[in-house]
């Protein structure tokens, strides 16, 4: 009987979490007329016309363009950001005087809401010429990135015993090495899932993408927002919500692959030794 009401409070915390997805689910699978008549969580007579025609009316708004800029500026923003911060959490991590000093400081610029940078960045991008390209929507997102990756790898470093460092020095291995060949491998676990946060944050940013770019890099985050109003006469609901299950899939998709080899790579680091 206990284990039962657990499921059914499972089932009822599930449900709540993931109701405004599964309304935009079952909405994207219905007519203009059925969204009107029939708003509730059942569907009379589905259709794939709000896929079809999000997938094939590209001539407007081309959603296979929206995808790829989001992919390849996320990518940039996600991997260029652990690669910055992987060295400057290891030297943070090592140092008592950074950890108290320097790491609070890099987490407060995070806390300052986005749109303050937001003129200066547009003016720097415009002498640059960097407005309206996946490489500086890219460089953008690394930024936003820093804070979250450099919190993550700290903690990670931090648990690892000092001791080993002083063992590879003693064996005459560089800092570099250290980093690559002994801290790498054991924070693994921490840096698929620095990898998995910082993708999503960067896939799901919204004012950066609207404010740099304007045709070629558009993100999907903004391109959605095209489709509200794609035919006039007013939100498109079904149109709108294909869209947005459609943009949702690729992170949605990657957590769920990488958590897979996240649980292994810890598993695989508790039995070992």
């Amino acid at each position: 009987m206990l284990k039962l009401l657990r499921w059914i409070v499972y089932g009822i915390v599930v449900f709540a979490m993931n109701f405004p997805i599964l309304v935009t689910l079952i909405t994207s699978f219905k007519t203009t007329r059925e969204i009107s008549n029939n708003p509730g969580l059942w569907i009379e007579q589905p259709t794939f016309d709000n896929y079809v025609k999000v997938l094939t009316d590209t001539e407007r708004f081309n959603i296979f363009l929206y995808l790829a800029n989001s992919a390849a500026a996320a990518l940039i923003g996600t991997l260029l950001a652990i690669v910055l911060t992987f060295p400057a959490a290891y030297v943070i991590a090592r140092s008592e005087t950074a950890q108290r000093l320097l790491l609070p400081l890099v987490i407060n610029l995070r806390a300052v809401p986005l749109v303050v940078f937001a003129i200066p960045l547009y003016m720097m991008y415009q002498w640059l010429g960097l407005l309206d390209t996946r490489i500086g929507l890219g460089l953008i997102l690394t930024i936003v990135n820093i804070p979250l990756a450099l919190v993550m790898l700290v903690n990670a470093i931090s648990d690892i015993p000092i001791e080993l460092d002083e063992a590879a020095t003693v064996d005459g291995a560089t800092v570099f090495q250290i980093m690559i060949r002994i801290i790498r491998p054991v924070i693994r676990p921490a840096l698929v899932t620095t990898f998995i946060f910082g993708f999503i944050t960067a896939w799901n940013e919204f004012l950066f993408g609207l404010m740099l770019t304007t045709n070629r890099a558009v993100p999907m985050t903004v391109g959605s927002s095209f489709f509200f109003a794609a035919s006039g006469g007013g939100v498109q609901w079904g149109l709108a919500s294909a869209v947005m299950i459609l943009g949702a899939l690729p992170p949605a998709l990657l957590g769920l692959v990488m958590y897979r080899q996240l649980s292994g790579s810890m598993t695989a680091g508790a039995v070992k030794g």
